[in-house]
């Protein structure tokens, strides 16, 4: 069979601001951390109130997005999971690997709401998207439709698991103030991203500090016989994108 390429015309309708700001520490499946948030602003000729009429009447959208970083490293026919602790290959199309051949993603997320007071503005939650991802497209979730109950779960035998996440003493107390002076539930935030363990398969050997950007905030952390120590939160630019 021949086989061709064609320019297809795809245009982002609209950008992410999202709470995640680097790739590090983000989910890495939409509804992992319900506390995630994200706007979308759609963008000219897209940013019209009557294409999202009656969108506000469901709980849930589909968003089809770009993987712009992992555009400059390519797509790979084979990537290694990290639910297989980066140990067993398996081809890109059996998995949610973002070096796909269109780099196209999929999320099934919260719609909070819809802000018409700077353009259109969708508010989302439970989003595993990072910041600055371009947007193709935007669809109703339909419950009787999309969640197929006696779908298999292939080669992914195991469910995640989770670990304690526990806070130092100066750590929380950053959590309580940086929540009176912004309203965002930090601390909550930070535990539903730590407990999935987001460090990189070859590093969970090592005992070192890591450190992850959400908001505007740099949290370090590390983990000690399973248990996740949030050592100490900083703030560092401030976020204006929400």
């Amino acid at each position: 069979m021949e086989t061709s390429t064609f320019d297809i015309g795809l245009a982002p309708i609209g950008f992410i601001s999202s709470c995640f700001k680097e790739k590090f520490g983000t989910p890495r499946q939409p509804g992992l951390a319900p506390s995630a948030s994200a706007r979308l602003q759609l963008v000219e000729p897209f940013n019209k109130r009557e294409m999202v009429r009656g969108l506000e009447t469901f709980s849930h959208v589909w968003i089809q997005f770009i993987f712009h970083q992992a555009l400059r490293d390519g797509w790979k026919t084979t990537v290694r999971p990290p639910r297989l602790n980066g140990s067993e290959r398996k081809g890109v199309l059996a998995t949610r690997s973002p070096h796909r051949p269109n780099f196209i993603g999929l999320s099934a997320v919260r719609l909070e709401g819809i802000d018409f007071s700077d353009g259109v503005v969708l508010e989302l939650g439970g989003v595993d998207l990072l910041d600055k991802t371009p947007v193709l497209d935007i669809k109703p979730y339909l419950r009787d439709t999309d969640c197929l109950t006696s779908a298999g779960f292939g080669w992914l035998s195991s469910e995640f698991s989770e670990m304690e996440v526990v806070f130092e003493d100066g750590a929380r107390q950053f959590c309580k103030d940086y929540q009176r002076a912004t309203g965002r539930l930090l601390a909550g935030l930070i535990k539903e991203v730590l407990r999935l363990d987001p460090r990189p398969a070859a590093q969970r050997g090592r005992k070192h500090e890591f450190a992850m950007l959400l908001f505007d905030v740099n949290i370090a952390w590390q983990v000690t016989d399973g248990v996740c120590r949030v050592v100490s939160c900083s703030r560092v630019a401030p976020d204006d994108s929400f």
